[in-house]
């Protein structure tokens, strides 16, 4: 297990200075956002995509993960997270976050990327069922996964409070639905906390389908707003030792977005606080 910190905290910078000052603080990867100002996948001109591999190279830093969850650049005055979702009501809305996830994959192939992320469908309406908007979220992203596959990328969906999935079942349940080796699920350590798991127990039934971690803190309350680990209430040396004990050893990925006024701080921090639970976890699994 490696650590990495998501670009998303770094919005006010170019990628450039943004993976500059990760590199400083010792990370060994990034996550790329597939949005403004970073790499809005729609406009990426060839040019700017062999900047973005020479901003790593320089550093030698490697890609965690794509997040093509985030949609500032529709910038949709409801969320510009979700929306477009899987699951807007209004088909050609709905393309749009198909295309937009289509050509984030094919982004991560140029970029040597393992995986991107997306969200686990949207918001489901008010008045609407969950059967069917979980229905509609299998037949939107079957076509992708499609061309995850060509392009082999692999698909990951990340269960968030308030969305279509939100708990371990419900991502078991839409898991099922599939039998693919290019779709997977991106374990998000905080939301597991925020809809009243315990992390660490439910990285057993989830692990066959994990292809990457995000990592943050939440408070006792399990209000869903990220945090600098170690000022929350997560056990994260119970979360890691238990990923570490189903086999899991690719990037954990810190995601702290809401520190966007001192992300340096942030992220210098967070690698303070996990970074010893990763030696002390690895070291104890090899004792």
């Amino acid at each position: 297990m490696e650590l990495a910190f998501s670009t998303n905290a770094f919005l006010n910078f170019p990628f450039d200075e943004a993976v500059g000052r990760l590199a400083s603080i010792g990370y060994k990867g990034v996550e790329l956002m597939a949005d403004v100002p970073h790499a809005w996948p729609a406009y990426l001109l060839p040019a700017q995509k062999a900047a973005l591999r020479d901003s790593l190279d320089r550093r030698g830093l490697v890609i965690s993960n794509i997040n093509a969850f985030m949609m500032h650049a529709v910038d949709d005055p409801r969320q510009k997270y979700w929306h477009p979702s899987w699951i807007e009501p209004d088909r050609n809305y709905r393309l749009i976050r198909v295309n937009h996830t289509r050509k984030a994959l094919s982004l991560a192939r140029e970029l040597g990327a393992p995986c991107i992320t997306t969200e686990p469908g949207g918001p489901v309406g008010s008045g609407e069922s969950w059967a069917r908007a979980l229905d509609l979220f299998v037949e939107e992203i079957k076509p992708v996964l499609g061309h995850a596959e060509r392009e082999r990328v692999r698909l990951l969906v990340e269960p968030e409070p308030g969305l279509l999935i939100e708990t371990s079942e419900q991502a078991l349940e839409f898991m099922g639905r599939f039998d693919s080796p290019w779709l997977g699920l991106n374990f998000d350590i905080g939301h597991s906390y925020c809809v009243g798991e315990d992390p660490a127990r439910v990285v057993p039934m989830l692990a066959p389908h994990i292809g990457h971690v995000h990592l943050e803190d939440i408070a006792a309350t399990r209000v869903h707003h990220h945090m600098v680990p170690g000022t929350g209430a997560i056990d994260f040396g119970a979360v890691l030792a238990s990923l570490h004990r189903a086999g899991y050893g690719g990037w954990i990925t810190i995601e702290l977005y809401p520190c966007i006024d001192n992300p340096d701080d942030a992220a210098r921090r967070a690698r303070e606080h996990v970074l010893p639970i990763v030696s002390r976890v690895l070291a104890g699994a090899t004792a």
